[in-house]
């Protein structure tokens, strides 16, 4: 029996009109199918204010900034409302301490003021608060008061802005809250040990979306269409989590053929050599909608991430997205526990040498069977199962609460 009826406060990490949408907004838009769901974005800061004063971003806010302002704003689903606070301090640049703490509570109580307001307004007198994963503000709930305080944990905490104050905050929010969910095995294990209320459910993929690739008359993407083939792909953030030396043996042991790197560079992650590679091509950030005309001009489908503590926390939405579209899957070993989610429709490999074996195994074995296995894998981890599963433990706990 799924959650309904009730009313959902999520803070989320992600602006609702991201490009690329985040796993919290997702799950608002799920959850806003039976319940009545405020998801509030990543609040702008002052810095933020005055650096993207005049954008697109910020002209859709502004009149939501303003003390006087409900901050609500609609959207295409009638149970889901955004929500836009007055921006914040500026603080993250303070050392961990008294003062950096004294001026989070000032942030956390603005935040917390807009909650109650909407409250107020609305008339909600029992409602869930969830926390997903913005530890930045880990204490909200003490100055509202819910009836079930969640907090969603999707990553490790890796970048040094994080870190900075999150290895002190996210335990606040670790033991502040009556139930904790993680989206790996690795993350589920280390959140137990300081909040036993914990539960695992992985993330999954709008797979209605990358389905579209294998619509016969889609048009390739542009920027794929001409290329030499095969053309092996990976669509996402370039970033820290490549495993460059891999991407280097592999495009050196393969010249005749096509690596495509759809999606936004962090160039202080990436060797100057990638850029200079004859055979690897670049797109930089692509809109999320047409992922499915890139997906449709890849003959095979890459994650090649480190294997290291972090990765292994990974449970990343490509993958889904990659079998949803029919296409061959080839990943590092980076975390174990996905195979059991794949049932061996993904070649997940230990070392280069088996990595560059499996795409030249894949480009002469693909059949009708094998894409017909993919689909379904993808069909058992679409995010209505995931949300299904997430709303499930919050109607037990609240029930227990109640």
């Amino acid at each position: 029996m799924s959650l309904s009826n009730q009313f959902i406060f999520i803070l989320g990490t992600a602006k609702f009109d991201n490009p690329y949408e985040s796993a919290s907004y997702i799950i608002a838009k799920n959850l806003a199918k039976t319940n009545k769901v405020f998801y509030i974005e990543n609040p702008f800061t002052w810095k933020d204010y005055f650096k993207q004063k005049g954008t697109q971003e910020f002209i859709r806010r502004r009149k939501h900034f303003s003390l006087k302002s409900d901050g609500l704003l609609s959207t295409e689903l009638p149970g889901l409302k955004v929500v836009i606070t007055p921006p914040l301090l500026s603080i993250n640049f303070f050392p961990e301490g008294l003062i950096y703490r004294q001026l989070l509570k000032i942030n956390e109580i603005n935040i917390a003021r807009r909650i109650r307001n909407i409250l107020i307004k609305e008339k909600i007198d029992k409602y869930i608060y969830i926390n997903s994963f913005n530890f930045h503000y880990p204490e909200v709930s003490r100055y509202i008061s819910p009836e079930l305080t969640v907090y969603h944990c999707v990553d490790p905490l890796i970048l040094p802005f994080d870190k900075r104050h999150g290895l002190t905050s996210e335990p606040k929010l670790l033991k502040n809250s009556d139930v904790v969910i993680c989206t790996s095995k690795q993350l589920y294990e280390e959140k137990k040990q300081v909040n036993p209320n914990t539960f695992f459910v992985p993330n999954a993929a709008d797979i209605s979306h990358s389905n579209k690739a294998m619509d016969q008359d889609l048009a390739i993407h542009k920027s794929i269409e001409g290329l030499k083939k095969p053309v092996i792909g990976f669509f996402g953030h370039i970033e820290r989590r490549m495993d460059f030396d891999l991407i280097k043996d592999i495009t050196t042991n393969n010249p005749h053929k096509s690596f495509v790197f759809a999606g936004p560079i962090s160039a202080e992650f990436v060797p100057e050599w990638f850029f200079n590679t004859p055979n690897i091509f670049t797109t930089g950030q692509l809109p999320y909608d047409q992922l499915p005309g890139v997906l449709k001009g890849f003959d095979i489908t890459l994650i090649p991430f480190k294997k290291d503590a972090v990765s292994a926390t990974i449970f990343p939405l490509k993958l889904f997205e990659y079998l949803g579209a029919g296409k061959p899957v080839i990943a590092t070993n980076f975390n174990p526990d996905l195979e059991e989610f794949t049932k061996g429709t993904v070649r997940f490999c230990d070392d280069n040498k088996s990595f560059s074996a499996a795409i030249s195994e894949e480009l002469t074995t693909n059949s009708e069977e094998k894409i017909n296995k993919r689909l379904k894998i993808a069909e058992e981890n679409t995010w209505i199962k995931r949300v299904e599963e997430f709303s499930e433990i919050l109607r037990a706990n609240l029930e227990t609460a109640s």
